[in-house]
């Protein structure tokens, strides 16, 4: 964990753009640890308008949640999505990208309508995964949950982007996670150096060069099998096309434009970091969170277990009446969220709020989503872990009033909401997040149905995350006790 410089500012309403950027504010935090950015970002939580000012090239002026209604509805060329997660992602040197309207493109009109009929082959694809990489366990074994997870993440994706035969290839694998890594290491390590500073020696650092290696290998592993499928396509007026998110690429260039074979690669690589890293944190966190707290593993193993009775597999309906399940996970990123903020965009063209408050072009805005998740606006006992939050309220009649239906929907694992930003909000809302809950629950459920999980040494605190800057990422070096029971 490092140390981290944040000094926030809190305008008064009406300030103008140069007010907001220039003038002396009164409430100035200086040097602080980075785990303190979450506390702070909570109590200022209520203020209108705060600027924290990071190692990030833009000042980031976080927005208090209420003017989520407006946001959300400014067009991109004055708030924009891809710009900010350049900024983030530091893509002048790392070179991950998120202007690419293919991506999500494919993610909503291929992947989350096909989830329905994939299903099944996720779930085979992590029984297969847990049955490889996990050891025997006959008795209390430890095991580096991160680790795991991030290869049988990278199989049961990969089975959907790439198909069986190729997910399951050690080559494919080392790409995938090691890629990933490196696009981390990379970004991390840029932003360790003082923003003027970076033109000159984010190039040359070790972990630039070795993501940039990297990335090319990958190209070359991934050039081939395009090639091949493009070729088999031309050349076979019988071919089968194969059901999988490469086949949904080449053929969306007929609304996207021919995309030469580099560029393919590319999106086959940002569309696996999107999902290995993510999706693998997430996960980790689930298994810290319930080796911690044994006694909510009986009620999830037996509605887990109910269900796969009545339903035979992880089919649709299935995953949607494990509501325990769902509701454990949606707690789990409430508590332990891997950023402290949301809906972050980079200011394009200077914009009012309709409090007066004038937002200025060049700026990062972000909206405080752990201030909303800890807020008992939002949630009774805020900083109580309470597994089975949104299974009662779906239950019930819902918060405020709410409907059943509506309390249904309010609060299950995908949803987004003004009160809920874990994953985004409004049209740029994380639109992987279906394929990823599905298999973020058929991997914790076949772990629970298949091993009794502790932490090492008897401990009942939870391991405790790591923070950089807003980030909040499970300890990847940590290890839980495995013991298979079936």
């Amino acid at each position: 964990m490092s140390n981290q410089t944040i000094t926030v500012e809190t305008p008064s309403t009406g300030s103008t753009a140069v007010d907001l950027m220039a003038t002396q504010w009164p409430y100035v935090a200086t040097t602080i640890i980075a785990c303190a950015a979450a506390l702070l970002i909570q109590k200022l939580f209520a203020k209108g308008v705060f600027r924290i000012i990071t190692t990030r090239n833009a000042n980031v002026v976080v927005v208090n949640p209420k003017f989520l209604g407006e946001l959300k509805n400014l067009p991109d060329d004055t708030v924009s999505f891809s710009e900010s997660v350049k900024e983030s992602m530091q893509t002048k040197y790392t070179n991950v990208r998120a202007d690419r309207p293919i991506i999500p493109h494919i993610v909503k009109k291929d992947l989350t309508p096909a989830l329905n009929r994939l299903n099944p082959t996720i779930a085979e694809e992590v029984d297969q995964s847990f049955q490889e990489e996990l050891p025997p366990c006959k008795d209390f074994t430890p095991v580096n949950i991160n680790n795991k997870l991030l290869r049988i993440v990278a199989k049961v994706s990969g089975r959907i982007f790439i198909g069986p035969e190729l997910c399951r290839s050690e080559e494919y694998i080392d790409a995938a996670i090691n890629y990933t890594m490196d696009v981390v290491h990379a970004q991390r390590a840029v932003m360790e150096v003082k923003p003027w500073q970076r033109w000159l020696k984010a190039p040359g650092l070790p972990q630039v060069k070795a993501l940039q290696t990297r990335e090319q290998a990958a190209k070359d592993y991934l050039r081939p099998i395009i090639e091949a499928r493009q070729q088999e396509a031309k050349e076979n007026p019988d071919y089968q096309k194969p059901d999988d998110l490469l086949q949904w690429l080449l053929d969306g260039q007929d609304k996207f434009g021919e995309q030469d074979i580099h560029e393919l690669a590319a999106i086959q690589l940002g569309l696996t970091f999107a999902a290995i890293h993510t999706t693998s944190m997430t996960a980790t966190n689930a298994f810290y969170t319930v080796a911690a707290m044994p006694e909510i593993i009986p009620e999830l193993r037996e509605e887990i277990r109910t269900v796969l009775q009545e339903y035979g597999t992880f089919t649709t309906a299935a995953l949607q009446k494990m509501k325990k399940l769902d509701s454990f996970l949606r707690e789990t990123m409430r508590v332990y969220p891997l950023s402290w903020t949301s809906f972050s965009r980079k200011v394009l063209k200077t914009f009012t709020l309709s409090n007066g408050q004038v937002i200025p072009a060049g700026c990062i805005i972000e909206v405080p989503a752990y201030g909303l998740s800890m807020d008992d606006q939002f949630n009774e006992n805020p900083e109580e872990f309470d597994a089975f939050r949104s299974y009662r309220a779906r239950e019930q009649e819902g918060l405020a009033g709410a409907s059943k239906a509506g309390a249904a929907a309010a609060n299950q694992f995908v949803t987004v909401s003004p009160s809920n930003l874990t994953f985004g909000y409004g049209r740029h809302a994380c639109p992987g997040r279906f394929f990823a809950a599905n298999e973020i629950k058929m991997i914790v459920s076949r772990a629970l149905l298949d091993y009794d999980i502790t932490m090492v040494d008897g401990a009942r605190e939870r391991y405790a995350n790591l923070q950089f800057g807003t980030q909040n990422i499970p300890d990847g070096s940590k290890d839980l006790l495995f013991k298979r029971i079936v």
